[in-house]
């Protein structure tokens, strides 16, 4: 039963093909790879090689060692493809090797060097499965653009969908607030989407990017000769959204003779084209948006009162992220998700590296974070992210714990195995005290070994034991051929 139990452990986690013709070194990778529980399938020639010994099981990784005919890795290579497109491959190399020019080299995802270490292995073969998720989930994932919707589960998110869901379907004028970085376009397309213009074009424009000069032509228009170097008529983005949604973006540094023609274009729902005489009626809904004060600029003078109170019929303010830290565990398995759609790689983090983003201030919000997924996916391509691989600035002080849990949302973490808090609440349906204890022992007697490089007379003094009592556990939860391997790197 145990056995069998222990089989099944192992087909679970996955299969590891192994292609080396340095035999020694194979069957201590074999090892090595057994004790973490992988199934390992060693090839040490080609006329060895059978399909069917893989008991159509998912082949995590294949690795390719010292191996003399080039063609005949390809061809196996080209078997295992045929079953599953997705299957990584990492090399194997000594220290003193030099990388292979090889066909099937340049696909190799990753490598891994001689002396073996099970961190190091382990790390390959996480980085394979990062890999092979991220290529399985390739046209599955939802199309890019809905990560227009808002994502989170906070109140304040609750809130803000609450309130476009009332004013989606009427014509109000809406103004949204906070600080940059928090959102505020993709509230603007959540209203344009779920509103009856959503057949109609959707038209952003930034009103602090724009040379004053040129404003009024993008809004506006203009005709040929209208001044120098308009050759012909164009159309503003009024013209460009007539029927849908007009998004006037950072609409506090609209300068104010602009403010003025504005205005009048929304009292009276006309303009003319710059150098035109002609008058055009618009049928078009208007959302603003602006990181700024607008009732400070008001006592300034800096912003028209009168156009304030014809825009800020429907406030919508955004929270900063740093008021909603509960989201940001969602909104990292977002942003991975876009990074993974658009084939750009993929990344994981640890439930620790989450937790410290978690305590940071995010003066950038969402679009900083967005920002520093992105950073780790290209520093870390298909890795896992730790704490300490996180730039220093997102490196908390202290290791406080923060208010959100990384394993009570879906977001794409590495769960390693760790010891459990020192008050561990008891489960509403109750638990099976021995397994549970049993699987602490085993927890921390993997981490002594690993701690002490696999010496098992290390790893006893770690765990305040002797060693023949750590060897009898050993045995007891069948590490038996780990028991072996570790004693031989004994000095």
């Amino acid at each position: 039963m145990k056995k069998e139990a222990d089989q099944s452990q192992q087909n679970q986690k996955g299969q590891v093909v192994v292609i080396d013709g340095d035999k020694q070194r194979a069957d201590r990778l074999k090892v090595i790879l057994e004790f973490i529980d992988y199934q390992p399938y060693v090839v040490f020639n080609a006329a060895e090689w059978d399909q069917s010994k893989l008991n159509g099981g998912v082949v995590n990784s294949v690795l390719v060692g010292d191996y003399q005919a080039e063609d005949e890795i390809e061809s196996i290579l080209e078997q295992l493809r045929k079953k599953d497109p997705n299957v990584p491959v990492l090399s194997i190399y000594s220290d003193q090797q030099s990388k292979k020019n090889a066909g099937w080299a340049r696909e190799v995802l990753g490598s891994i060097y001689t002396p073996f270490r099970y961190e190091n292995v382990f790390h390959a073969l996480q980085k394979a499965q990062v890999y092979r998720e991220s290529r399985e989930k390739v046209g599955k994932r939802r199309p890019v653009e809905l990560f227009r919707s808002l994502v989170g589960t906070s109140r304040k998110v609750k809130e803000i969908r609450k309130l476009i869901e009332h004013v989606a379907q009427t014509d109000a004028t809406v103004m949204i607030l906070g600080e940059s970085g928090t959102g505020k376009e993709v509230v603007a397309r959540n209203i344009h989407y779920y509103s009856s213009r959503r057949n109609k074009p959707f038209v952003p424009i930034n009103c602090g990017a724009i040379p004053p000069e040129l404003l009024e032509s993008e809004l506006f228009g203009h005709e040929k000769g209208a001044f120098t170097g308009a050759i012909s008529a164009r159309q503003g983005r009024f013209e460009m959204a007539e029927g849908g949604t007009l998004f006037l973006d950072e609409i506090g540094d609209m300068p104010l003779p602009m403010q003025v023609k504005l205005l009048r274009v929304l009292q009276e729902r006309t303009f003319e084209r710059v150098g035109g005489t002609k008058s055009i009626t618009t049928d078009i809904r208007v959302i603003a948006a602006t990181h700024r004060n607008l009732e400070e600029m008001i006592k300034e003078g800096g912003f028209r009162e009168d156009l304030y109170y014809r825009l800020n019929v429907f406030p919508i303010e955004m929270p900063p992220l740093r008021e909603r830290v509960e989201d940001i565990p969602l909104l990292i398995n977002e942003l991975i998700t876009r990074i993974e759609h658009e084939k750009r790689g993929s990344v994981r983090l640890t439930p620790a590296a989450v937790m410290a983003l978690c305590q940071c201030n995010w003066l950038g919000n969402v679009r900083e974070l967005a920002n520093l997924i992105e950073r780790l996916a290209i520093l870390n391509p298909f890795g896992v992210v730790d704490v300490k691989d996180l730039p220093e600035k997102y490196i908390p002080d202290s290791t406080a714990a923060s208010p959100v849990y990384a394993d009570q949302v879906n977001v794409p973490v590495i769960v390693q195995e760790s010891v459990p808090d020192s008050n561990p609440r008891l489960p509403r349906d109750g638990i099976n005290l021995k397994e549970h204890l049993n699987n602490l022992e085993v927890s921390l007697i993997r981490q002594a070994l690993h701690e002490a490089n696999g010496v098992v007379a290390h790893a006893a003094k770690l765990l305040n034991m002797r060693r023949t009592t750590l060897v009898e556990k050993l045995r007891k939860y069948g590490f038996n051929q780990g028991d072996r391997a570790v004693r031989q790197k004994t000095p």
